[in-house]
């Protein structure tokens, strides 16, 4: 009898085994996934957890399952996969960094075309900023079914176009029509970095490397105005977009030549996309056409037009979207109207000279950097803790508590920012900008990697959405921020502020801890 048995138990873990589609419960688990290899054999079973791959160190699961097959880019080397994430992190950086060029240039172009640094700032900046967001649901449903890399090309292909336009623009309204083109087709790499990390990294080391993408388009609108501040005192505005356009070209000639498609269709078995060698495949892959071929195996129009809508009323989303949406925008308004502050003469502003505005920009710059290495070492910390408490499984809503380290640093920064300019003091100004900024890029790689790991099908959407809200919650800053702290001083201006964020934190992340697992188990995708 008891061969028997054995031989019968045997046959039935081979038939469980055959069933079970790895990239499957990856996508179904939505939050909650056993790495621990011990684990694995309680949860699944000796014979399934035995047909699990490992990190190359044997104590993790990777997820999702790389296939068996190199042209998968789970599969990659590690020098392929970190020369795509410094491309793709580097394109980020272009949108906000394109933007910020409009800061540095601020008081040029009210000069050069006979108006006001607020015109400018609500003409060219604000709808610009507002264009960014919404860019980026376009184009991530052109991903869903193409691919990552022609949408990336061309886009960038075209947000160079029009940044080349502004540089010779004419008038204010050829100016501002050329810079809202660019934001709308520049945003782009923005909501494609999520796909790319996910697609050819595996989970346990994803926030690490978001950690490294979003430090790309959080320091980017810092490095235009402190670059070409010191140019623009000197010479023409024309000159910093001139040379902004010649990045842009840098960057469209680095995703010619080495970025590929990361885009994996892992459910279709056979696969029918093969990676031919040669030009022509490349070539054919880059302008769109393998995209083309391949888009019937993917998702239907239907499904893509309606996806950030089927997203974004999720309770695990929004709660958290909403919060994220005034952390960010809150800081975008202040990197637009910082410059205001500081270029305007007292009682309104500090006075500064151009050079002077330009090396101030010095201090979010090196704020987001201490950000990105307290942040990666905090993330690790979090997932390895509280992976370890629960006995190897992660559960998502373990990302958040990296916000209760930022929302102190946000109040303290905002509060003194607005003292600094209340009161004119430099060093609280400086300061108070620097610790403020610090605590957006901790809370936002938190926010990116919990609906990340929320939502693992939908990456694009998650990125598009998140997009879209840091920049409705913060174009809108520069029109009332300016007159409100002149009128009621920073303190309140900036305290007010802070108090929005820390009501919406009270609200947003101890409620997805506390019934986090629920809504993943009965609002998952």
């Amino acid at each position: 009898m008891m061969p028997q048995l054995e031989e019968h138990l045997g046959k039935f873990d081979v038939e469980v085994a055959e069933k079970f589609d790895p990239a499957s419960y990856y996508e179904q688990a939505a939050g909650r996934l056993v790495i621990d290899p011990q684990l694995a054999k309680i949860e699944f079973g000796e014979a399934l957890a035995s047909m699990l791959k490992l990190s190359p160190d044997g104590s993790t699961i990777l997820w999702p399952q790389p296939a068996d097959d190199p042209n998968d880019p789970q599969n990659w080397s590690d020098r392929r996969k970190a020369l795509h994430l410094l491309v793709i992190t580097l394109a980020a950086s272009i949108p906000d960094f394109d933007s910020g060029i409009g800061i540095a240039s601020i008081f040029g172009l009210a000069q050069t075309y006979h108006t006001t640094t607020g015109v400018i700032n609500n003409l060219t900046s604000n709808w610009s900023i507002f264009l960014i967001g919404w860019g980026g649901i376009f184009w991530v449903m052109l991903m869903r079914r193409y691919g990552r890399l022609p949408v990336l090309f061309w886009t960038q292909i075209f947000a160079l176009a029009f940044l080349v336009g502004a540089t010779f623009s004419p008038d204010l309204a050829t100016f501002t029509a050329m810079r809202c083109l660019t934001a709308f087709f520049g945003t782009c790499p923005q909501v494609t970095g999520l796909y790319v990390i996910t697609d050819i990294f595996p989970f346990h080391l994803q926030a690490r490397k978001l950690n490294i993408w979003t430090f790309g388009f959080i320091i980017s609108p810092f490095l235009s105005p402190f670059v070409f501040g010191f140019l623009v005192a000197r010479t023409s505005w024309r000159w910093a977009y001139g040379i902004g356009s010649l990045y842009s070209a840098v960057i469209v000639l680095l995703i010619g030549l080495f970025v590929e498609e990361t885009m994996y269709d892992r459910h279709l078995d056979p696969n029918p996309q093969r990676i031919l060698p040669g030009i022509q495949y490349r070539l054919e892959t880059l302008i769109g056409i393998t995209g083309y071929k391949m888009a019937k195996y993917r998702s239907r129009w239907s499904e893509v037009v309606w996806a950030c809508l089927n997203v974004v009323w999720r309770p695990q989303f929004i709660l958290v979207v909403c919060f994220e949406a005034f952390v960010f925008g809150f800081s975008v308004g202040v990197n637009v109207t910082n410059v205001v502050f500081m270029g305007s003469p007292p009682p309104v502003g500090f006075g500064f000279s151009q050079f002077g505005v330009a090396g101030a920009y010095a201090t979010p710059i090196l704020a987001v950097i201490l950000g990105e290495l307290g942040g990666r070492f905090l993330n690790e910390r979090i997932m390895n803790f509280t992976v370890r408490k629960n006995k190897g499984v992660f559960e998502a809503e373990s990302r958040l508590w990296a916000c209760y380290a930022a929302m102190p640093l946000f109040i303290c920064g905002f509060l003194t920012l607005g003292a600094g300019i209340q009161h004119l003091n430099k060093a609280a100004f400086i300061l108070g900008w620097g610790i403020a900024e610090i605590a957006v890029m901790v809370n936002t790689v938190a926010v990116y990697a919990y609906c990340n790991d929320c939502f693992p099908r939908h990456q694009g959407e998650i990125s598009a959405l998140l997009n879209l809200a840091r920049v409705l919650g913060g174009f809108s800053v520069a029109y009332f921020q300016v007159p409100w702290a002149t009128k009621s001083g920073g303190i309140q201006t900036f305290g007010v502020e802070a108090a929005i964020v820390v009501g919406l934190f009270l609200i947003a992340v101890p409620t997805l801890q506390l019934r986090g697992r629920y809504f993943r188990k009965h609002f998952a995708l």
